[in-house]
């Protein structure tokens, strides 16, 4: 039980990465507080961790706005008593296609689930964890933050804020001893794929993409999963600033 004793939030965790992370934490002991802006989703996965004998609570959340983050803290000390480990995975894209294309109220929403879901994370746990001596954050980016092609400009920038955001949040808590790492996934069959592809989600246009990860292959969210579990357990109790690649080459 590699997370046995720690309570974690896990954002966007009604599907996809989420719903991965928020079940593989389970099954390692963690209490988990499932929260996603979809409310039979989130009871879903809730309701499935519960069924195979983990801990798991469900809050509705907007990650967007600022009662709702604090309504999951409070929501995770009621339920659990305590807080050690945030996994910031909620996220969005517009669809692939040129810049210009995109339109300001896409950009806006893009920004406020991507980024502004984490400042609003901070500004809510990091007191708590100062308060407690520590704690650790992991944040969703992206292969498209470190690598960006065309078709995802806007998306491609929020992900590389993230990426900057937990590296110098890791710089700034270190002292609070409070970990602050990143995990950036490669394309994945998940809710989002016809999104990022930007063409119907067919064999051949599958081809296309897997054609550009050495491992051949899109992500998966056990894989990013794993990671997760790595980077949120005692096992990485020296690894803060890291952001790691569950990319099957893509970015080499």
């Amino acid at each position: 039980m590699r997370l046995k004793d720690k309570v974690a939030i896990v954002t966007g965790a009604g599907s996809g990465f989420g719903e991965g992370i928020a079940k593989s934490y389970a099954r390692e002991g963690a209490r988990v507080l499932v929260a996603d802006i979809n409310e039979a989703a989130g009871k879903r996965v809730t309701d499935e961790i519960v069924a195979a004998g983990g801990q798991a609570r469900f809050i509705k959340s907007d990650v967007s706005k600022s009662a709702d983050t604090a309504a999951m803290l409070a929501a995770a000390l009621d339920a659990f008593g305590g807080l050690h480990i945030v996994v910031n995975n909620a996220g969005t894209t517009h669809r692939n296609r040129p810049m210009l294309e995109v339109e300001e109220d896409e950009f806006e929403r893009l920004y406020a689930i991507n980024v502004k879901s984490i400042f609003l994370s901070a500004k809510t746990f990091v007191p708590y964890f100062r308060k407690v001596g520590g704690g650790a954050f992991i944040n969703i980016a992206s292969t498209a933050g470190i690598r960006p092609r065309p078709g995802l400009t806007w998306y491609n920038g929020s992900k590389g804020a993230v990426i900057t955001t937990s590296k110098s949040m890791a710089a700034e808590l270190g002292p609070d001893n409070i970990r602050v790492n990143c995990v950036n996934p490669v394309i994945s069959a998940t809710g989002l794929l016809t999104e990022f592809m930007g063409v119907p989600d067919t064999p051949e246009n599958r081809k296309k993409f897997t054609a550009t990860i050495p491992l051949g292959r899109f992500s998966t969210p056990d894989d990013i999963a794993n990671a997760c579990l790595y980077l949120g357990s005692d096992e990485a109790s020296f690894i803060t600033g890291a952001c790691l690649e569950v990319d099957g080459g893509r970015c080499v």
